[in-house]
């Protein structure tokens, strides 16, 4: 069975920085991409970035680029979302999702983490 666990949400102050992680586990995902998506209240689901498992290509939202870092730690099956200079807009649940490459529907996901950034 898939599971994707999201884990590193909180509260933060404007400014600060938080690490999501997304444990991976059931399966082989070194032929997939890793996407990290979020939902803020009252929203739509964004798409924040995303990681080519074998390779590392990166994609990101213009919104979060040169703030956020996608990663992959492939002896953990973990993809990680590194914030930086967060923002109050940023405040969200934060999904990680996984897709085949180099298809573009995401088929896992996970159940999210809150990220709660205070001004």
């Amino acid at each position: 069975q898939v599971q994707l666990v999201e884990s590193g949400g909180g509260l933060v102050q404007a400014g600060g920085s938080l690490r999501l992680s997304c444990a991976a586990s059931g399966r082989t995902f070194s032929s997939y991409a890793m996407g990290w998506f979020r939902q803020a209240p009252g929203k739509e689901r964004e798409f924040v970035a995303d990681i080519v498992w074998s390779g590392g290509k990166t994609y990101y939202a213009d919104s979060v680029k040169g703030r956020f870092t996608i990663s992959t730690d492939n002896a953990k099956n973990t993809v990680y979302l590194q914030m930086n200079s967060l923002k109050p807009e940023d405040t969200a649940v934060y999904y990680c999702a996984a897709r085949p490459s180099p298809t573009y529907e995401y088929v896992y996901w996970g159940q999210g983490t809150q990220v709660t950034v205070s001004s």
